[in-house]
């Protein structure tokens, strides 16, 4: 494994610290700290790190072929995540998931790197998904995946630097969002904030969320792509 380089190391940083910033500014100075928000930043953080620690981002092997092969890995994770969440109804109500929704810009990223459709279609996809029951652990869930928007900002610098690419060249999924990101992220952590659940659900979320960490650092292990 490569060594771990001070770059990464705020990449990891970035997420924890926009959280704290984005959460303490939808609160009142007397306001306490929002228990959910604080359970999932807590529960998942060693998770957080250990995968980050991993992806090849930061790697000095990083190359054209490395990335397009863990954009397909993604897609791969995404893919069946996305559909679950859908046929099972239980995306968080209150936010317009239409709004949310990677799929589309993963496979244009795919498209643009050279990929032909039906070879999208053919790329394997994880079958050990996070268990999705209920909306607690749907929320569970977008957290991990709406938290992901934040590092990709740094990611996509990262991008073009390394590689020269861009969001018309195979690299918009690192941007998804935009100049909304920070905008989305801090409606999501609004969202969390309003959110009134008792310990069990608190539970529900928080499992899901680290279950999510979980399964998409083996599925990218599976595909090869990490350090």
């Amino acid at each position: 494994m490569t060594p771990f380089p001070k770059t990464h190391v705020r990449f990891m940083r970035f997420f924890q610290q926009r959280s704290s910033q984005r959460t303490l500014s939808c609160m009142s100075s007397a306001a306490p700290y929002p228990s959910l928000i604080q359970a999932l930043r807590s529960e998942t953080a060693e998770l957080h790190i250990a995968l980050e620690k991993r992806l090849p981002f930061f790697s000095e092997q990083l190359d054209l072929d490395l990335y397009r092969r863990l954009m397909a890995a993604y897609y791969g994770f995404y893919q069946p995540l996305e559909q679950r969440l859908h046929v099972l109804a239980l995306t968080p109500t209150g936010l317009d998931q239409s709004l949310r929704i990677k799929l589309p810009v993963l496979r244009a990223d795919l498209t643009a790197l050279g990929l032909e459709a039906a070879t999208i279609e053919a790329l394997p996809t994880c079958q050990a998904l996070p268990l999705i029951d209920s909306r607690a652990a749907a929320l569970g869930v977008s957290y991990v995946l709406e938290g992901a928007t934040l590092g990709g900002q740094i990611l996509r610098r990262r991008v073009a630097e390394k590689l020269g690419l861009d969001a018309s060249s195979g690299a918009a999924f690192l941007n998804v969002y935009g100049e909304l990101t920070g905008r989305r992220w801090k409606d999501f952590l609004q969202y969390l904030d309003d959110r009134n659940l008792g310990e069990a659900q608190v539970f529900e979320v928080t499992r899901a969320a680290k279950a999510t960490f979980s399964h998409f650092e083996h599925w990218l292990d599976s595909q090869k792509v990490l350090s």
